[in-house]
């Protein structure tokens, strides 16, 4: 009898200690200089050039990530202005504008699936990108790692900023 008492506790034990797993649907996340950062609003732009847009916003923050498509490939930044990776922020007393560019940061934003059926993009992203204030010195660089984007909707637009 106390046999079963005991596999009737083990059971009843093990599965009271399930994991809940919490979906994010899409999500746009990242690292901001080592602290997680999640985008609230997020949406994918397609311009008439077939370059994808994908802007992520939390409050006054905005991180903006350009492809020149929706193909399935990684995008190296800092070596054009097509490819590009940008974060903002417009809250007064906390303004900035960091980018890549030409010979400007690094990074990468790789697309892990496009569909284009669901109209939506998935992938990762990071990068180091350039302080546009020179005067600013606290602050010559920000680094977002471990970015994803996931299944964010996609809009065709004529979107340019």
């Amino acid at each position: 009898m106390k046999k079963y008492l005991l596999l009737l506790s083990l059971v009843i034990l093990s599965s009271s200690c399930t994991e809940e797993i919490k979906f994010n649907n899409p999500a746009f996340q990242t690292l901001k200089n080592n602290v997680f950062w999640r985008a609230q609003n997020y949406n994918a732009f397609l311009n008439e050039d077939g370059g994808l847009i994908i802007v992520g916003q939390l409050g006054y923050e905005k991180v903006t990530l350009r492809s020149t498509s929706t193909n399935e490939k990684t995008y190296m930044l800092g070596l054009n202005n097509f490819s590009t990776a940008s974060y903002s922020n417009s809250l007064q007393g906390q303004l900035a504008d960091f980018s890549t560019g030409v010979n400007k940061g690094s990074g990468q934003i790789v697309i892990t699936e496009y569909d284009s059926e669901a109209n939506t993009v998935s992938g990762t992203f990071r990068f180091s990108a350039i302080n546009a204030d020179n005067e600013e010195v606290d602050l010559s660089t920000i680094n977002f790692t471990e970015g994803v984007f996931y299944k964010i909707p996609l809009t065709f637009s004529s979107l340019e900023k």
